[in-house]
């Protein structure tokens, strides 16, 4: 028999809210071996992430858990701040930002919480959080702007895994994604503009996506149509001629072809072609990371500047930004469309005799109270 956890009793005229979950990767807990030991192996054994068979992949992933974490562990503590794991911090800032908008747009009561894929804080927990306030309304929005069975699907999987323990299921709605929205478009734009403001353009500008492997591709993944939509609606509210730009794919992993071209070989090979400077920017990661902060910032930068390059910048993820938040607040408002403004239902605002009286018919009717 299933059990359902955690089930506090139903009270008729009790108030309710709209939930927005929302929720990014993850990090480790520290930048220690074991701490990455733990999170690697929570992430690379989600079949999501690793299309393989499992008993094979079981035996290759308990070698690379031996080798991997301690490497990694020294490339999360160059990035490490006296806060924590910048993903985290950022992560924290945005939900923390977009609560406060959403409060001022609608006025009702909306609750925003931040969940992670892996590592803490859980999605688990954070769905928790929201059923303790009230939540009968869920939005869920995973901070990736394009489309992956690895990253989005994988969020879902994990939000009906915790919605199975649950008797009272949520109205539920799932951001999928956003790779045209004009306010995400907008504020990419606008980051970039500021930063030519201050440093001036450089000959080429990359747009430097996650990468997948490339089968994910041939079996329908839209992830890699969904970056080249966003590099070429970034590539045109700027007004750059196709020259002057150019989408890539980072973070590859193994020794099976990814999506094409690579960001590091494509770096190696810039000099070459008489490119001198070049800035990098990366779209689809909203918030700055290891894969941002030392992956673009530093080490594909080493590789610019050694083949011959003489300028390379880096220029920073959407954070925090004011316009990236706005644009995380209409995207919210389009998708809770037709729920009651800012979430609230007809018991945070009626009048409290006739919640009462409400109430009182309930129990009068059977109810248990």
């Amino acid at each position: 028999m299933t059990q359902y956890q955690g089930e506090a009793a139903y009270e008729h005229g009790s108030g309710s809210c709209t939930g927005v979950l929302v929720t990014n990767l993850g990090t480790p807990d520290a930048p220690t071996a074991t701490a990455l030991r733990r999170y690697l192996a929570q992430f690379l054994w989600d079949p999501r992430v690793v299309e393989f068979p499992r008993p094979l992949w079981w035996l290759i992933l308990r070698i690379i858990l031996r080798i991997r974490p301690r490497r990694a562990a020294r490339s999360y503590a160059r990035v490490w701040t006296e806060e924590g794991s910048p993903l985290l911090v950022i992560s924290r800032r945005q939900a923390a930002a977009l609560q406060t908008a959403l409060q001022e747009r609608f006025g009702g009561p909306v609750e925003v919480v931040l969940g992670m894929r892996y590592g803490r804080p859980s999605i688990r927990a954070a769905m928790e959080q929201l059923r303790s306030r009230g939540a009968r309304r869920l939005l869920v929005l995973p901070l990736y702007p394009q489309y992956s069975a690895a990253t989005t699907a994988s969020t879902f999987d994990a939000v009906a895994d915790v919605l199975k323990s649950w008797r009272w299921i949520p109205e539920l709605r799932f951001v999928q994604h956003y790779p045209d929205d004009p306010g995400y478009i907008a504020a990419l734009a606008a980051s970039i503009r500021e930063h030519w403001a201050e440093h001036g353009q450089a000959d080429r500008l990359l747009f430097s996506f996650h990468g997948v492997p490339k089968r994910y591709l041939h079996a329908g993944d839209p992830y890699h149509c969904e970056c080249q939509r966003t590099a070429r609606l970034l590539a045109e509210a700027l007004e750059l001629p196709d020259t002057s730009w150019q989408a890539t794919f980072q973070s590859r992993f193994g020794r099976e072809e990814w999506l094409q071209p690579y960001t590091d070989e494509t770096l190696k090979s810039l000099p070459g072609q008489g490119v001198r400077s070049v800035q990098v920017v990366c779209p689809g990661f909203s918030a700055d990371c290891l894969e941002t902060l030392e992956e673009i910032a530093e080490q594909n930068r080493d590789f610019f500047l050694a083949a011959g390059g003489e300028r390379y910048e880096y220029i920073p993820a959407l954070n925090d930004r004011p316009d990236h938040i706005d644009a995380l607040t209409q995207l919210v408002a389009r998708h809770t469309g037709g729920w009651p403004e800012g979430g609230a239902d007809w018991s945070e605002h009626a009048d409290r005799e006739s919640r009462e009286a409400s109430r009182r018919s309930a129990l009068a009717a059977g109810a248990a109270r």
